[in-house]
């Protein structure tokens, strides 16, 4: 059950609703037809996190129109990802916008404190992983997670890695980020005791196939407890760690 429905029965035991009332705040509609976006109202009831907004392919007046209706239905914070430094500029201009240039993503309101059960863990093979790992920590923090970062501790210099084992060990999720070969997934998985997601990068050079060689590394992985986002998908990795970080009472 979430926090707005349990909100919503309490005020009705305690007198402050009536039951007329909270009948009508569960049936108002699950979404809002704007034309050319149908705006998900409800996905944070269903599913414990509000729509994220997929900033690729929109205009600055799509996103700023979506995020005036999440406001309207009283979403306090908001996430765009895949957003361009001009559209944010535009998009800024509107709203007031945190936009995070590395991880290409715009945060509209406050970054909600932790109340995961532990600390997220990401880790990049290299520095040029960093937009990756940038766009999932972002999204984890966004989600309400504790996040720490470990940024170029790859297993071309494996003992960058082994100086971070307390780390790695406190992980109640690690979130390992790689191109080339994509080793870094199987030795994080090797050492930790949660749950390991692998996300595979385009960086590398001709053979790696724009990250299809870390990709198959990393779905072959001989590490128990390791699952594979797809390519660069940053965001999936971050939304996936915060599930697990935040299981259902």
């Amino acid at each position: 059950m979430t926090d707005d429905i349990r909100k919503i029965l309490e005020n009705v035991q305690n007198g402050s609703l009536s039951v007329d009332d909270a009948l009508l705040s569960l049936k108002k509609e699950p979404f809002e037809d704007i034309g050319y976006a149908k705006v998900d109202l409800h996905r944070k009831i269903r599913q414990g996190a509000a729509e994220v907004i997929y900033g690729a392919g929109k205009t600055p007046e799509q996103i700023i129109g979506i995020v005036k209706t999440m406001q309207a239905a009283g979403q306090e914070t908001i996430l765009i990802t895949r957003m361009s430094e001009e559209a944010a500029a535009i998009v800024g201009s509107e709203v007031e916008l945190n936009y995070r240039k590395m991880a290409r993503c715009g945060v509209v309101g406050p970054i909600p404190e932790p109340d995961g059960i532990g600390r997220i863990v990401i880790a990049t093979g290299g520095t040029s992983d960093i937009p990756v790992a940038e766009e999932a920590a972002v999204t984890a923090e966004v989600l309400g997670n504790e996040v720490l970062r470990l940024y170029d501790v790859g297993v071309a210099g494996l003992h960058r890695t082994l100086a971070h084992l307390d780390d790695i060990m406190s992980a109640s999720v690690l979130i390992a980020i790689a191109g080339m070969e994509g080793a870094l997934a199987s030795v994080l998985g090797g050492l930790a005791d949660c749950p390991v997601i692998a996300v595979p990068t385009s960086v590398g050079y001709g053979a790696s196939f724009g990250g299809i060689s870390a990709l198959l590394s990393m779905l072959n992985s001989c590490a128990s407890g390791v699952s594979v986002v797809n390519i660069d998908n940053g965001f999936g990795a971050g939304y996936l760690a915060s599930r697990i970080n935040h299981p259902k009472k």
